[in-house]
Order: C-alpha cells, then structure tokens, then sequence
C-alpha cells in the first residue's frame, strides 16, 4: 500500500512539475521567472517583440544610449578607431568595415593582401584605424589605453604632419 501511494505522489508532483515547465513555455510573458523583478517590464516588451523564455536579461542599457547618433565627416578631419576585442565577432566586423561598407570612395582592398587602403575621397589620408586598414601598429590586440596613447603619434607619423584628429 506505502509503495502504491509513493508511485501516486511520484506522479503528481511530477505531472506539475511538467505543468509549469510547459506554461513557461507556452506563455512567457505573463510570468517571467527568469527576470530579476519576477514579471516582465513594459519596457522588455518594447525591445523584444518575440520574448525568448531562455534568454536572461543581464545588462539595461537604456534606449536612448543604444540609438544614438555621432556625426563622422570622411572628408574632414575624423578618424574611426577600431578597437578589436578577441572572441567577440571583431574580425568579421573589421572586414566588413574595409569590404562592405557603402562609401562615397570605398577601401581599395586587393586580392592577396591582408590590409586594404581605405583614404577620404577628397585627398590621400585614412579616415580609418583598425587591423585590416593600418595593421597592428599599436600591437597586436591592443587595448583602449594603448590605442588612445598610441593613435596620434601613428596617424601623425603616417601623414608626416601634426593634425587634430577627432
């Protein structure tokens, strides 16, 4: 009889369990254990019109951070630095800086060669620092700090000439 009524109890609570793993699943936003608040945001619902039972907020970067715009002029004197960070996606993106980015005078990248010219459409000068443009000449994965002391001095030795680049 003891072991008939455990096998009943088994599955119950097993049956439940099953249950609420399956509402999760079938309607996440009405109650998102996930979420550090226990419900979901409206502001999450903005963001994420398809929310993702697995997916776990960690970081909340507010919106008007993440559209915000900078004005570049290519034919001034701005100058793009691009600071590659290792397992990160940052050589697919660094290509794609170089190869596909719609310019009024794209990047001349040639066949065989690993860095490609990339100058303003008004006179020879780069308006970008990265890997696939100049090389690794602050070293190799260099770091916020090193970039920023070390980019001026490689970018005035390169046009043999003192600018204020922005």
């Amino acid at each position: 009889m003891v072991e008939r009524s455990s096998k009943f109890l088994f599955i119950v609570v097993g049956s439940v369990l099953f249950m609420l793993i399956l509402y999760q699943y079938v309607a996440p936003g009405v109650m998102n254990f996930g979420s550090p608040h226990g419900y979901m945001l409206e502001d999450d619902a903005d963001l994420f019109p398809t929310p993702d039972p697995h997916y776990v907020k960690k970081f909340y970067f507010p919106i008007r951070d993440l559209e915000r715009t900078v004005d570049f002029e290519i034919k001034g004197d701005d100058v793009i630095v691009f600071l590659h960070i290792q397992k990160t996606g940052g050589t697919t993106f660094g290509r794609h800086l170089v190869q596909n980015v719609r310019l009024e005078l794209p990047c001349d990248c040639r066949p065989g060669q690993k860095k490609c010219t990339c100058y303003r459409p008004n006179r020879k000068e780069t308006w970008l620092f990265s890997r696939f443009s100049t090389g690794w000449s602050c070293g190799l994965h260099a770091d916020w700090t090193e970039l920023t002391n070390c980019v001026p001095g490689v970018l005035n030795k390169k046009e043999s000439r003192m600018k204020n680049q922005r």
